[in-house]
């Protein structure tokens, strides 16, 4: 049990002292009066002080603000930075690109389209590969190609999962076990129940349940979910769920732009996944923003056979900026020389030092919380055991504590995902980086210890 009282006096401290910190990301904050929620996008104004910090530079796995403080950043872009800021090898490509080969955008192919499509089919099994600039486009696009090539209108997701901001993946399960609008759900084209199906992750009986409707075109889902906590599958789940699909004649699309931190090839290639369409992004270019989904081999095939469908133009498949040649030097760069077997292999070891340090804070005193990994990356709830559904990480979730947390950690030099929980490594953060994280931690635990 929690003293909110205390927990508000001891939030608003790290307020007070965060608010002397930052004056002039204050004063920046304060004076964008032209900007949409005083932000360039409003999920920035998820924040625990009053406004957000202020970015300068950063290199590796480093932040400086425009006030000076100097941050270890375990937030990395919530992946977007798996590879380091401004790690020195893909900045190189990017140079390169542009100032001695020149040309941003062409509309036309390079190259190393094919070398970064060889290297994800090596990765991930995928045939074809397609780019685009999002995740979020990626599976916009591969729903569009489900839909025509299966004749059947929904798409099926877990409950709190994660797809960037693709219109059919905002459903739930409400209490009845059907699918409802989740809260907060903005302008919707129609209601989600028209476009979608839901099931809560690790729950087999609910998915058949779903797919026995018959109107399933496919399942779209993370192999774990990432963006209520991580979720890990239970054993079989992720086997269940092929068999299932397949036996109600359904595709499976996996996401992977959150779960690619388990390895070199993802959780498909580490759990020998079999998805028929795969998607990525954000991590596979060192910064720049980029998306690719994958088809396999028989998809493709059914998918090009179709010559009713326009691929080329108007489709809806593309995007005039996708594959440009700035973006496919950034991807070859950050997957030939940067998030390499070697490196993943040395992130992860750290990920792993990283929860057995905070799995022996939450022994040593006795918390009632609890921490999963995902390869390079890893996360707390204030729940044990840890959720194994969408709904009961949600449930878990307490935004207070939450807020003191990622304040107290900030005020101290020590960045974490703002959204949740995560901590994520990269190819320069170190031991020593972990151990300050966990001797911050501890300070935060010993100042409420008292109210838990």
């Amino acid at each position: 049990m929690i003293d909110r009282n205390r927990l508000s006096s001891l939030n608003a401290d790290e307020q007070k002292l965060f608010l002397s910190r930052n004056p002039k990301s204050k004063a920046a904050y304060e004076a964008a009066n032209n900007l949409f929620g005083r932000v360039p996008m409003t999920w920035m104004n998820k924040k625990a002080g009053g406004f957000p910090i202020y970015f300068d530079r950063a290199s590796g796995n480093r932040i400086w603000d425009i006030d000076g403080h100097e941050y270890i950043d375990f937030a990395l872009g919530d992946t977007g930075a798996m590879a380091g800021h401004s790690n020195p090898l893909v900045v190189s490509a990017i140079k390169t690109r542009i100032d001695s080969l020149g040309g941003i955008t062409t509309m036309l192919p390079t190259e190393d389209a094919q070398w970064v499509a060889q290297n994800l089919t090596e990765r991930f099994g995928m045939a074809k590969w397609s780019f685009s600039l999002t995740a979020t486009d990626a599976n916009r696009w591969a729903i569009r190609l489900v839909r025509a090539i299966t004749g059947k209108s929904k798409i099926l997701f877990n409950a709190y999962c994660y797809h960037g901001s693709v219109d059919e993946a905002l459903i739930v399960v409400g209490p009845d076990g059907e699918g409802v609008s989740r809260p907060g759900n903005v302008g919707s084209p129609v209601d989600v129940t028209e476009t979608s199906r839901v099931a809560e992750f690790n729950d087999l009986d609910g998915l058949e349940r779903q797919l026995k409707n018959g109107d399933v075109a496919a399942v779209l889902m993370e192999p774990a979910l990432t963006n209520i906590g991580i979720v890990l599958p239970e054993p079989g789940y992720l086997d269940g769920v092929r068999a299932l699909t397949r036996k109600y004649d359904a595709l499976l699309i996996i996401d992977e732009t959150h779960t690619f931190s388990a390895g070199w090839g993802g959780m498909t290639l580490r759990d020998s996944l079999e998805p028929d369409i795969f998607v990525i992004g954000k991590a596979i270019a060192g910064g720049i923003p980029t998306g690719t989904y994958g088809l396999s081999e028989s998809f493709a095939e059914r998918v090009l056979e179709r010559t009713d469908l326009d691929l080329v133009d108007m489709g809806g498949v593309g995007g005039t900026l996708a594959g440009n040649p700035l973006q496919v030097a950034a991807m070859k760069a950050t997957l030939e020389k940067v998030l390499t077997k070697e490196n993943f292999a040395a992130m992860i070891d750290l990920a792993t030092y990283f929860t057995k340090g905070v799995n022996e804070l939450f022994e040593k005193y006795d918390l009632p919380w609890s921490i999963n990994q995902l390869g390079a990356r890893a996360e707390y709830r204030f729940a044990k055991p840890y959720p194994i559904t969408g709904t009961a990480a949600h449930e878990s979730a307490d935004a207070e504590l939450e807020d003191f947390l990622h304040l107290y950690l900030a005020n101290r030099g020590v960045l974490l995902t703002p959204f949740h929980n995560m901590a994520l490594m990269c190819p320069t953060t170190t031991k020593a980086d972990v151990d300050t994280h966990h001797e911050v931690f501890e300070e935060a635990i010993r100042t409420i210890i008292t109210i838990v």
